[in-house]
């Protein structure tokens, strides 16, 4: 009888960990940290990341942990959450395809705060966090995201709860049997529901600062010897058969490419499945100069997972009442980028849904089920874009590879504007310079706690030498 599932995978993670990452992997490694603090410290003013740090205050929760962003200071878990909610306040937090998971939120947020407990260097941090990635992405492949969605459940939540397990676990120095222990724990506590969707509010933003803060509990219980089930995916009633019907074991234990190179970036505040679109409005508005007034219907062409995140219902998609309903409307995502020319965190606001013009477009937004599109579904998320305007002209595009894939992938410009826009909420620009500065040198650090000093306003450290 062959090892369980979750010893095979430690083992698998811990060589990560021990062996090391080719120049090129951490290298973007680097580049997904920039992002995730970039977003982190984006959502830190949003009113759903207030009420989590008040919320953590009012649980007398005390400790020495950073808060990006903000002078509290929690306890290492406790500041995962906040981080981690904070981090997909926005929604520009980073994206893996193929399990339509958010991974970055979760990850780096349970990493950063286990190396406040167990002194790490920027090397083994982002070791822990590629094979987090692995782990978390591995197993949304493995469900079927189609199916998991379906099912009422947000992979952030529940898949990345095992990913922030793993890299809290190896920041640690926990060994493979441990790091099995910490999965079989951490598959009790891992939770999301997609019924955020129904009145638009908070509760998906939370999902990836809960999976952090699951990580952390499960990986110091493993460390402290707790005993959990080693047959926590592939078990009768472990996460494969409880969480999806159309489950593939063996995609957790092989995959093609190290899923952090196959992680996008999100140009657009908004849900993933609707960046494509996006996209193509945006292209056809600037090839054609259009004005909302020309535009008589707009047709999109999108894989079918999506319709009942960004499609359905369609009148509640058509007339938003809050930022999240935005977020997860494909006629508002549409109706925005062709009036204002942009998607950016701004664009996300009630006076934009409100917006007279705004709401004239959504009301001629129709998407459609492609079968062809399906076909590229989950690695790929295609999307077309039909304009037909008053004077009965027809203009179209395809999308195969929306912005921020990895065969689209951001400049070094586009990510540096991103990066400095949203930390600018919080930072100043030689505060901004600073964590450029440490962010680059990280893979060298000896101590990676410097980097999360240098997220806090007002702190004048200067930047560590490598």
């Amino acid at each position: 009888m062959s090892d369980p599932v979750a010893r095979r995978l430690a083992g698998a993670m811990v060589a990560i960990r021990d062996d090391g990452l080719p120049a090129e992997v951490e290298a973007r490694a680097c580049v997904l940290l920039r992002d995730y603090l970039g977003v982190t410290l984006g959502g830190v003013p949003e009113p759903s990341s207030v009420a989590i740090r008040l919320a953590a205050e009012r649980l007398g929760d005390r400790g020495d942990a950073t808060v990006m962003g903000t002078s509290q200071r929690h306890s290492p878990a406790l500041a995962a959450l906040a981080n981690g909610a904070a981090a997909h306040a926005l929604e520009l937090d980073d994206t893996h395809q193929g399990g339509s998971i958010h991974l970055g939120a979760p990850i780096f947020s349970a990493a950063l705060a286990a190396c406040e407990l167990h002194e790490a260097s920027g090397a083994i941090v982002l070791r822990a966090v590629v094979a987090g990635y692995e782990v978390a992405a591995r197993l949304a492949v493995a469900l079927d995201p189609a199916v998991h969605y379906a099912r009422g459940f947000h992979p952030t939540g529940t898949c990345g709860a095992f990913g922030a397990a793993t890299a809290a676990a190896l920041i640690a120095g926990l060994d493979a049997e441990r790091l099995a222990a910490a999965l079989g724990i951490v598959g009790s506590q891992a939770a999301g529901s997609m019924e955020f969707l129904t009145d638009g509010t908070w509760t998906k933003r939370l999902h990836p600062g809960w999976a952090a803060h699951a990580g952390l509990h499960a990986a110091a219980l493993a460390g402290a010897g707790y005993q959990a089930p080693a047959t926590i995916f592939e078990g009768r009633f472990g996460t494969l058969h409880a969480y999806s019907e159309g489950a593939e074991p063996d995609a957790l234990l092989t995959a093609p490419d190290l899923a952090l190179m196959r992680t996008s970036i999100k140009p657009h505040a908004c849900c993933r499945y609707a960046q494509g679109p996006i996209d193509g409005v945006l292209e056809l508005r600037a090839r054609h100069a259009l004005a909302p007034d020309r535009v008589a219907r707009i047709d999109i062409g999108l894989v079918d997972a999506a319709f009942p995140i960004i499609c359905e219902p369609l009148a509640a998609k058509r007339r938003p009442t809050s930022v999240v309903d935005a977020q997860f409307s494909l006629p508002f995502c549409a109706a925005v980028a062709l009036t204002d020319g942009v998607a950016s965190a701004e664009s996300f606001t009630p006076a934009r849904f409100t917006d007279p013009t705004v709401q004239r477009v959504m009301d001629v937004v129709h998407a459609e089920r492609d079968p062809e599109l399906d076909a590229y579904y989950p690695a790929v998320w295609p999307a077309w874009v039909r304009i037909t305007t008053h004077d009965g002209e027809r203009l179209e595009t395809r999308v195969m590879h929306p912005k921020g894939d990895p065969e689209n992938f951001p400049s070094a410009g586009e990510l540096t504007a991103k990066f400095e826009t949203l930390a600018g909420r919080v930072l100043s620009a030689a505060e901004i310079a600073r964590l450029t500065e440490t962010t680059d040198a990280f893979p060298a650090l000896p101590d990676a706690r410097p980097l999360l000093a240098q997220t806090v306003p007002g702190v004048t450290t200067s930047s560590p030498t490598r």
